[in-house]
Order: C-alpha cells, then structure tokens, then sequence
C-alpha cells in the first residue's frame, strides 16, 4: 500500500545498522509528531526533516535502507525516503517526495453451518508526491490505485489533495481535500492501525474525505482541529450542502514531558447537511505508558455521512483497546467493539471480539499483521474470522 506522511526522527548511523530512535529526538518536534502522525491522519510536517546520512550511491543507499531498524511505531516510516526525494535547484519546489504504500490481506471466514471461504484482498494501492513550496507552504497529493466496488475509478481516484501552512506558531490551515477528524480512530492515519480493520463506528460514520477549510492547533494542554467543509465525498456533486467537523484533545500530563505516559481525553462533532441533515458526536479515553497503551471510544450518531456513504439511520457503537510491546518488533493486542446499526430497530446488534499480533519489521514501513475475530451479529450466524495482512511504505 502506498500512504501518506513522513516520519519526524533523526537517524543515527551506527556500525551494524542505522537506527531510529524516540530518545535521539528533539523533544519539541517529537512531541509535535506525536500529536499530529500518532492518532490523526492530517498533514505534512514541516519541521520534520531527518539528519541525512552523508550523500552516496545509490546502492549504498538501498543497503542503509536494509540494515534500517526502527523503533518507533506510532508514526510512519518509509523505506525509501532518502532514495525518492528531490531537491530542485530551481523553481517554486523546494523538495518533493514520492512515496508509495500497499495493503493486502489473506482472509478466512467461517461461519457456523456455512462453508470456509478464503480470499486475498488487496485493501490499497497508493502513491503520491508530498512536499514544500518555496514560499514556506507545504503540498500533498496521494491517489488510490486499488479497485473499488462502491466507487467509480475516477470518484475513487484521489485520496488527499491539500496545501499547509504552519506560519501562526503552533497551528496549521489546511485547504483542500483531507480526511475529516471524525473521532480519534476515524481520523487516525490507516498505516499506523493497531488492527487490519478499523472498528466497527468507525468504519461507517468516518474514515471519508472531504474538501474544505481547517485550522489544526497544537499546545501542551490541548490539540483542536476544527473544519468547515462541503459535504460531498468522493467528488459525486458539487457542494451539495455544508459540514462541521470539530474534535478537541485535553492532555493532562501534557506538561509532564511523558515522565507518567501519555493520557488523552478528546470529544468532538460532525454535522451537516446533504439532501439530509445528519450528525456524529463521540468521546475518547486513551493512555499510554512506555510498552503499555489502553483507550476506549465511543460514538452516536442520528444520521451519518462517512466511509459508507449518507444515511439517515440512528446508530452508535463503542470500543475499548488493549496493547503490550513484548518486544520493540512485536506487539500483542486486543479489541472489543460493540455496534448498534439502527437504534430504532431490534435484534440487530454486532459484537466483535479480536486478538491480534504486529510483528514490525521495520516499523510501520514493513509490517505483518495477525488478526483473529470472532463475530457475533443478532441478524446472522456467529462466525470467525482469520486475518493475515501486510504492510509495505516505500
């Protein structure tokens, strides 16, 4: 899968490998990474620059890219960074970044009193340009290449298309087309997932783009990002109504330079209008402490305009989220998702209970994901299922 954003570290060479790592970071543009790459999918950062090895050949590159070893994996890394980045010497392009990512998955499912049925599913194909204007505005541009069963090639063709700028200190404006902040997991950045599916909520009300406006803050205490958009997605009409999506962070600890871990307690809303009125409103819990993280969300919604599409139905859900580094590669998580589809109907609740591990290769660059599921719906048989997906950013 080819995805977006750009890691905020420096790499130090050693003898053996080189080596990304959380405490050769400046604190200051470690913790801004954090916030801005760790839950949401928003925008380039501007300050993030590696301290690029010395220049070499092209095949001494690809082997600093072998012996790479990361260690951080809430924010993205890719492999090929250093190799696909362009410094023109001339024009309004100070440095462009082409960069690409891929997502598949080997899935089984077995239902009870149903046959197995076993597919490879290709979840993305992606590649973009990402980069800075001479005048200090930052670009991106990503597309996506998988095929689609909802969506026309061309509807489904761009992913985001938006310019930055981050001259008012500690905030950004984005204009463009971005994918909303429609609570912490439905805007969070699919590279940086701790399942191979978002969970259920998640999947319907959020995880869509849409153009507009926005302003994005970044202080110690607090994070916000607020957005006026039209309320169309995947460029099916031409403003056909308006939309707000506003979500907030408190930070308790965020003055405590992470001395006690990371807690988070956010709440937000996404409302507008499109042929219907619709609206989303959800609260998030999340700490993290050293190998340890644990969070918790839920959502409501009376009408919704997300990843599948309007509607009109009154629905709700809510996860909670259990993760532990055995290693620095590999991780142990576990998830429970409960989800009401239609509020005003019975006996149609989906429960979903997963386990999962991470082994991360090279960080979020190169990833192999496990995922076992056991669904439980009203409506239908119980049914299991079995996940074995691969990640891969260039």
């Amino acid at each position: 899968m080819f995805t977006l954003a750009q890691p905020l570290v420096f790499a130090v060479e050693q003898p053996a490998e080189v080596r990304l790592e959380t405490n050769t970071l400046k604190e200051e543009l470690y913790n801004k990474h954090r916030k801005m790459y760790g839950r949401k999918d928003v925008i380039i950062e501007k300050n993030r620059e590696l301290e690029h090895i010395e220049e070499g050949s092209f095949m001494s590159k690809l082997q600093k890219v072998y012996k790479l070893e990361v260690h951080q994996t809430d924010t993205p890394v890719y492999l090929l960074e250093d190799i696909l980045t362009v410094r023109p010497k001339k024009g309004f392009i100070k440095d462009m970044q082409l960069f690409g990512a891929y997502r598949g998955n080997m899935n089984i499912n077995l239902a009870d009193n149903e046959d197995t049925d076993t597919f490879y599913d290709v979840t993305a194909i992606e590649a973009g340009i990402e980069g800075e204007f001479v005048n200090g505005w930052d670009y991106k541009f990503k597309t996506r290449l998988a095929p689609s069963n909802q969506w026309s090639f061309w509807q489904n063709l761009i992913s985001d298309m938006y310019i930055t700028n981050d001259n008012i200190k500690n905030h950004k404006i984005l204009l463009g087309n971005s994918k909303l902040p429609i609570g912490v997991e439905g805007g969070q950045s699919t590279s940086t997932l701790l399942f191979l599916n978002r969970s259920q909520f998640a999947r319907t009300f959020a995880n869509s783009r849409k153009v507009g406006l926005r302003v994005i803050g970044d202080l110690d205490l607090v994070d916000y990002d607020f957005g006026v958009y039209s309320s169309d997605t995947y460029f099916r009409e031409f403003f056909p109504g308006v939309d707000f999506t506003g979500w907030v962070d408190f930070k308790p600890l965020g003055k405590t330079k992470g001395e006690y871990g990371d807690l988070t307690l956010g709440t937000g809303i996404s409302a507008g209008t499109h042929h219907t009125d619709y609206a989303v409103g959800g609260a998030y819990f999340g700490y993290e402490y050293k190998d340890f993280l644990i969070n918790c969300e839920g959502s409501i919604a009376d009408g919704y305009n997300g990843q599948v599409g309007l509607s009109d139905k009154k629905a709700s859900g809510f996860y909670t989220t259990l993760g532990y580094h055995l290693t620095p590669k590999i991780q142990m998580v576990a998830r429970f998702d409960t989800f009401d589809p239609n509020r005003e109907m019975e006996n149609d609740e989906r429960q979903e209970y997963t386990a999962g591990l991470n082994y991360y290769i090279k960080g979020q660059a190169l990833k192999l994901m496990l995922n076992y599921i056991f669904c439980q719906d009203e409506a239908r048989e119980d049914s299991h299922r079995l996940f074995l997906g691969t990640q891969i950013l260039l």
